[in-house]
């Protein structure tokens, strides 16, 4: 964020989940709080607000796949132990409100401002924070991660999934890898799930406009793309952070996991973002 106003992309982002809860038939992520969280009045324009032009379904289709791809993930963290979920950039997700796990405490980290409509949001729509929902408000241009989840309570020694979802492209490197190797030393059997956005020299011609026009956008928001990565390079940068155990999911994977043998054509944009899952 560069502005002092909460992130709009965070909002882009709830408005995306609560579409898919309305115009994508079979669903591919089952939010049933999606639609509260963005207001009443919001979720009776949402065709207007997500009109559905081919560049706004596939970003769709994205947004909805990595939120099912890191709960699956989490689920399967949950079983081999994990008790602490880091929900980075949480924006409005709501997982920590459906959490059904009695042993997961979820530490959600944000900017101050994003935070603070996120409990608007709750409030007006008469959801309850449970009490293993601890907000970390967080400034990273003045706090690590590590001293804001310490604050919170958080404990370095216990088996900790991460959600990283729709940021790392507005960090710079340093940033990234502080955070990546802040992860890559928690106890064996941790986990990170994160996305990231193509470095464009990558892409084809038609994926490096369908970039251009989607970095304009968020340059216009105030939040523009300042990391990009070869997806040769990361593996590389990924051992050298401390994980063990890499899944780097491509455009072709992501599609054949949660999008084949749809009937609506509902699919990812093809290069432009991948999914990653990394074990410590």
């Amino acid at each position: 964020m560069t502005a002092p106003s909460p992130s709009a992309t965070a909002h882009r982002v709830a408005l995306r989940r609560a579409a898919h809860q309305l115009l994508d038939d079979p669903r591919v992520f089952d939010d049933p709080l999606a639609l509260a969280m963005i207001g009443g009045e919001q979720a009776g324009k949402l065709e207007t607000l997500m009109p559905e032009t081919t560049g706004s379904r596939r970003l769709r289709a994205f947004v909805v796949a990595r939120s099912r791809y890191a709960e699956d993930r989490l689920a399967a963290a949950v079983a081999r132990g994990a008790t602490q979920y880091v929900v980075l950039g949480a924006g409005l997700d709501t997982y920590a409100c459906r959490n059904p796990y009695p042993r997961l405490r979820v530490f959600e980290v944000d900017h101050p401002l994003t935070q603070a409509l996120k409990r608007t949001r709750l409030e007006a729509a008469g959801i309850a924070w449970p009490s293993s929902l601890n907000f970390v408000p967080t400034d990273f241009e003045h706090q690590t991660l590590a001293s804001a989840l310490q604050t919170a309570g958080f404990q370095k020694d216990e088996i900790t999934f991460f959600s990283w979802l729709g940021v790392m492209p507005y960090l710079t490197e340093q940033a990234a890898m502080a955070t990546l190797a802040f992860i890559g030393s928690m106890p064996a059997g941790s986990e990170a799930v994160f996305d990231y956005a193509v470095e464009r020299s990558s892409l084809c011609v038609n994926e490096q406009l369908a970039m251009d026009a989607l970095a304009s956008r968020v340059a216009r928001a105030g939040e523009p793309f300042r990391l990009l990565i070869d997806p040769r390079a990361l593996r590389g940068m990924l051992r050298a952070a401390g994980f063990h155990t890499v899944e780097d999911l491509g455009p072709v994977e992501i599609d054949r996991m949660y999008f084949e043998g749809r009937t609506d054509g509902l699919r990812i944009d093809a290069g432009l973002w991948h999914l990653v899952s990394v074990q410590v």
